[in-house]
């Protein structure tokens, strides 16, 4: 019996490109002792991808050696086991890669209840979720009655960023790239205001927004909101850097705010980034968990079906026409 998964068999110089991944069949394994297969049912696309497919060494995470089977996080069941920690029918999610079956020894999985949606899992408690909670309670430390804002705000982490701030009493200012995802930051998950940075006074909306300016900034995109932003920042003020998505695909970096102003405002700039604080996972998962139940969060998804989707999806994140968190149904 046979399978498919994609491999990484080329390298991005900037845009992602079809030739970058590719489809292979490969014949199913059988486990040896303390191994397991698992057959995956979700799998989860996320902007740090194209990080890993680079050759960058000295990044926070290895890339992904040409060849291999592209990484990717993952929900699926164990259908044949030699590990009595993870008997047939455990649920699991991890690092999995983009593939239909996958053989592990356990390291690196987690067991999740098979009641919790396949959405819901990807949505919050898996990778966004962790991120947006960590960045929010241990970067970012927020205190009632502050001003934060967050970019990509309609994407999967950002979107979660801006609820957990709402819920702490905070005033949230979300900037996306289009009317309908800033609508549905207002409308549906509570945000303040919602800026567009693409519309040509986005500056002005900016200040008016932030009137006593701005005191927490989650930052996922770079590009040309960062600037104004930068510029509106309070004394003091804290600046998580979780990603800079305008960049990721191309050759030399834009340039960043001045130094100047960091040392006269006194800001306090962190990049982070999540593989260093995946022992904290279960902790993570346990509190988001606690929120989605008590309906703190919402959250959407963008489904695409079929293994053969994900560079489509891929491209999908880059250019900013998915809607909600991608998923991609087995």
């Amino acid at each position: 019996m046979t399978y498919k998964a994609i491999t990484l068999v080329k390298r991005p110089e900037t845009e992602l490109t079809n030739d970058l991944l590719k489809v292979i069949d490969f014949s199913k394994p059988t486990p040896t002792d303390g191994e397991m297969l698992i057959k995956l049912s979700h799998l989860s696309l996320d902007p740090a991808m194209r990080g890993w497919m680079s050759a960058d060494e000295k990044s926070y995470i290895p890339p992904v050696k040409l060849g291999d089977v592209m990484r990717a996080s993952g929900i699926g069941e164990v259908v044949e086991s030699k590990n009595e920690n993870f008997p047939i029918g455990t649920r699991v999610m991890g690092l999995m890669g983009l593939t239909e079956y996958a053989l592990s020894d356990g390291k690196g999985l987690n067991k999740i209840p098979k009641e919790l949606p396949a959405d819901a899992i990807l949505s919050v408690i898996a990778l966004p979720g962790i991120t947006a909670y960590h960045g929010v309670f241990e970067v970012l430390k927020p205190e009632k009655g502050q001003t934060l804002i967050v970019t990509a705000a309609a994407g999967s982490v950002g979107s979660l960023v801006g609820q957990m701030a709402k819920n702490l009493g905070l005033t949230v200012i979300g900037v996306a790239g289009s009317e309908e995802k800033c609508q549905w930051l207002t409308e549906e998950l509570g945000f303040d205001y919602a800026l567009n940075y693409k519309d040509s006074n986005f500056e002005e909306q900016l200040s008016n927004a932030a009137q006593n300016g701005i005191d927490l900034f989650f930052e996922n995109t770079g590009g040309v909101a960062q600037g104004p932003i930068f510029n509106a920042m309070n004394p003091h003020g804290r600046i998580a850097v979780c990603g800079l998505i305008a960049e990721y695909n191309k050759t030399e970096a834009s340039p960043g705010p001045s130094w100047i102003g960091i040392i006269k405002k006194r800001l306090t700039i962190q990049g982070f980034t999540m593989p260093d604080h995946f022992h904290r996972i279960n902790e993570y998962g346990q509190a988001l968990g606690e929120m989605l139940e008590k309906g703190e969060l919402k959250y959407r998804t963008h489904v695409l079906e079929g293994l053969e989707s994900a560079p489509k999806g891929l491209n999908l994140l880059f250019n900013g026409e998915n809607k909600g968190k991608l998923i991609i149904a087995l």
